[in-house]
């Protein structure tokens, strides 16, 4: 069966690649001459990988899933949210995100935040919906040079490290996205479709 992940990450598409079967045949958007930026504007997670999910499976006649993550922390009622890519501006990269989070947070005690995964699934018809979900703190300060995004300063319950101070075998083991794509891994697994 042939599957769509709606990316134009090589990696991330590689990443997902090894976890099936041999029965699926994982493709990106630049396989399938897909070079739209789909624009992301729901309030949600769940619902901007829907639009990404709908866009291809609407567009190109292909099953397909998405993903989209992110950062809420507790005592900014779930900022960053949705918009945690682009929540210093649009044009703006990730040390300018921990920069903004770190002053938001700096007379706040609580300093609890969990990172999100979503997953939307479209498949013969049907629409199905994976999460990961890691919780944590915002540490003071950025640590480790591992990792992307927020992970210098996000230190999950049970470790000393920061995501980006962890080896990567640690942080895909026990990461929202890892978990959110093992969920999604198992269910393609055990199904056996034709198309």
């Amino acid at each position: 069966m042939k599957l769509v992940f709606a990316t134009h990450n090589p990696n991330k598409l590689k990443e997902v690649q090894q976890m099936v079967t041999d029965q699926i045949e994982l493709i990106n958007l630049d396989t399938i001459g897909c070079s739209t930026d789909i624009p992301e504007t729901a309030q949600t997670l769940e619902g901007n990988a829907k639009i990404k999910a709908d866009f291809v499976t609407n567009n190109y006649n292909l099953s397909c899933f998405a993903d989209d993550t992110g950062l809420l922390v507790n005592a900014l009622n779930g900022e960053p949210g949705v918009y945690s890519a682009r929540y210093a501006g649009e044009h703006n990269d990730s040390n300018a995100n921990m920069n903004k989070l770190l002053v938001n947070l700096k007379n706040k005690s609580d300093r609890s935040a969990h990172f999100k995964t979503v997953i939307v699934l479209n498949l013969n018809g049907e629409t199905h919906i994976f999460e990961g979900k890691i919780e944590g703190v915002i540490t003071e300060s950025k640590r480790g040079k591992n990792g992307f995004g927020y992970d210098p300063i996000f230190q999950p319950n049970g470790y000393k490290e920061t995501f980006a101070e962890l080896p990567l075998s640690i942080k895909n083991e026990i990461s929202h996205r890892a978990q959110a794509f093992k969920k999604l891994i198992a269910y393609l697994n055990t199904i056996h479709v034709t198309r």
